[in-house]
């Protein structure tokens, strides 16, 4: 990631910050995009470096994160691999306090006729991994790579779900650069939205606390 701009030395700005911020007990939320390999097994370095940094960590898949086979195929992987910090979001929840952790990767709010196979698949695991967090008896807190909105565009069938559901707060990702310019930080629709790309928030793991006065971030 270091050949684009503002990703100068960002393995070593992110190791800094987090092992700074995040204590053994706690757990972060990996929002996709996690390691450029095509196959599971050539994700051991990337797995390692985040292995070697504290907290549970929870791994959802990004549009760039090709390696990504099924649930069982991982959870395998990576018991065998000797990460026992680390656990697949995907068709599930995680109970956090009082609340669940819920998400999926999204897709795109332009997307072509063609991919709404993709995108209807999505909103099927968005819907499955917040009524799991329902089942636990805890509100969800949702978690998208792609953004639900983003300047003028509405990914309609993401947003039903998630106002059905009455989901108070989503975070997401994706966005770098330039394209940080149109995020939607801040109330949507009774939302709070949080854009948390690693480069939009200088590389520091984000502390999530739902019950906070909201503070929106400013764009870079």
């Amino acid at each position: 990631m270091d050949k684009f701009r503002g990703w100068e030395g960002y393995e070593e700005r992110l190791r800094e910050h987090w092992n700074a911020i995040v204590k053994p007990t706690d757990t972060v939320v990996i929002a996709g995009d996690i390691s450029w390999a095509m196959k599971l097994e050539c994700t051991l370095a990337d797995f390692t470096f985040l292995h070697g940094l504290p907290g549970k960590k929870l791994l959802m898949k990004g549009n760039h994160d090709y390696w990504w086979s099924t649930k069982k195929k991982m959870d395998d992987w990576l018991e065998a691999s000797g990460f026992d910090d680390m656990s697949i979001l995907f068709n599930n929840a995680f109970p956090y306090g009082g609340y669940a952790i819920c998400g999926t990767r999204g897709w795109s709010y332009d997307c072509p006729e063609n991919e709404r196979t993709v995108l209807l698949r999505e909103v099927g695991r968005l819907e499955t991994s917040i009524k799991a967090g329902i089942a636990l008896g805890l509100e969800p807190l949702v978690f998208l790579h792609y953004p639900p909105v983003y300047g003028d565009y509405v990914c309609d069938e993401i947003m039903d779900v998630l106002q059905r559901y009455g989901i108070r707060k989503c975070w997401y990702g994706h966005l770098h650069g330039a394209a940080r310019g149109k995020a939607i930080i801040g109330a949507y629709d009774g939302i709070q939205m949080r854009l948390i790309s690693a480069d939009h928030v200088g590389f520091v793991p984000q502390l999530i606390l739902p019950d906070a006065p909201d503070v929106s971030v400013t764009n870079s």
